[in-house]
């Protein structure tokens, strides 16, 4: 499918230099760049940078760096297995009742970070009619399939017309109940999410999930906010996606107010992602401890409604693991400590009667007596 790419983008180090989102002295080395990785970056994001700041965290995300083009060792063209789970062209087969299908190879914008980077931009091939419907037919034939993920490159980059038809192809396979797709648009580019774009989601009976990424607060406009609202209004669910960066939202005043401004936005905090194994990516990643920290401080701060899952996605196709640090643990004394939202750990102990000892919460032996302060519910305990 070819996707209909909207004019008025900056693709090249000669758009970026007259745009003023980089010094002409730049130009060999953005070249060097963009002979590897694709450049792109919409007017809508563009009018967001704030020019002579060259910590910027919205132009961090989109203008070459030197850097990407050190590979580290760990790094893989595929760095979370793609290849390995994918029967058939374009379709990943990750999990028991999902699948993902890489529908187009373009984005709006072409994020320095993207764990997709050797598979999408210029050259790189979407998927033919022929092609998609080999993957629909892999879906149809096997009915522990509940979801459909439509990523790419962006899927909504395609025209309403298109959208609208692989989204009545997916919804007339009877065992396929949610369709979700995956895009920047309605960051990079809000006002191509029109009402004909938005119609062109609907399902009918079948829930449709659009994940909308974006990684700074600023992102989250007020054309963001009614891109989001008309696809919202047509009864489509808005889930979140973000990945955490260094020098973007490593900070958790930055995460909490993203967070605040995903749900003011009628978007579900959903995923943060740590960064992935990808090429040239190393000086973005931010240590898993950091990260496991943030989550934390945003807990203390934020209600469920607005707590991301802190994910990892596991380098060889096995999947996407939570890694926010444990909060529960048991102390060998027939007790849970569980920390707080103010990070205090307090004991829970779920039964106190001598029965309790039966096999199926207590080590194998005579329980000990709960100590005098503890009773049934949470009472504090030191913190070790």
């Amino acid at each position: 499918m070819t996707p209909g790419l909207r004019p008025r983008r900056l693709t090249s180090p000669k758009d970026l230099i007259e745009a003023r989102l980089a010094q002409p002295e730049r130009l060999a080395e953005l070249e060097a760049i963009a002979d590897r990785y694709p450049i792109g970056l919409t007017r809508a994001l563009v009018g967001l940078v704030e020019h002579g700041d060259p910590a910027d965290p919205i132009a961090r995300q989109f203008i070459p760096d030197a850097r990407e083009l050190i590979r580290d060792p760990a790094e893989t063209d595929d760095p979370i297995g793609d290849d390995p789970k994918s029967p058939v062209k374009g379709l990943v087969h990750r999990y028991p009742d999902r699948v993902l299908i890489k529908l187009v190879a373009a984005c709006a914008v072409y994020c320095r970070f993207c764990f997709r980077r050797e598979r999408v931009g210029p050259g790189s091939a979407s998927l033919s009619a022929s092609e998609f419907a080999a993957a629909l037919e892999y879906v149809r034939a096997r009915a522990a399939l509940r979801e459909v993920i439509l990523t790419g490159g962006d899927p909504l980059t395609l025209s309403p017309r298109r959208v609208a038809k692989a989204t009545q192809a997916i919804a007339a396979i009877g065992h396929v109940r949610t369709i979700r797709w995956h895009t920047r648009l309605p960051v990079a580019a809000p006002e191509t999410v029109t009402p004909a774009l938005a119609q062109a989601l609907d399902a009918g009976e079948k829930t449709v999930v659009v994940a909308v990424h974006a990684n700074h607060p600023r992102e989250l406009t007020d054309a963001a906010r009614a891109a989001c609202r008309r696809m919202s209004e047509r009864g489509v669910m808005l889930v979140s996606q973000s990945v955490l960066l260094k020098g973007v939202n490593d900070d958790a005043d930055t995460l909490e107010a993203l967070m605040r401004a995903f749900l003011a936005a009628r978007v579900k905090p959903y995923y943060l992602h740590h960064g992935d194994l990808a090429p040239g990516t190393s000086h973005w990643r931010v240590p898993i401890e950091k990260g496991q920290a943030l989550m934390r401080a945003l807990r203390a701060r934020l209600s469920g409604l607005a707590m991301p899952a802190y994910m990892l996605d596991l380098p060889g196709g096995h999947g996407k693991v939570p890694i926010a640090a444990p909060d529960v643990r048991q102390d060998g004394q027939r007790r849970w400590l569980v920390r707080d939202p103010q990070g205090i750990e307090r004991a829970y102990v779920e039964r106190l009667g001598e029965d309790w000892a039966d096999g199926s919460g207590a080590a194998a032996g005579k329980v000990q007596p709960a100590p005098e302060t503890t009773t049934s519910g949470c009472s504090p305990a030191p913190t070790q």
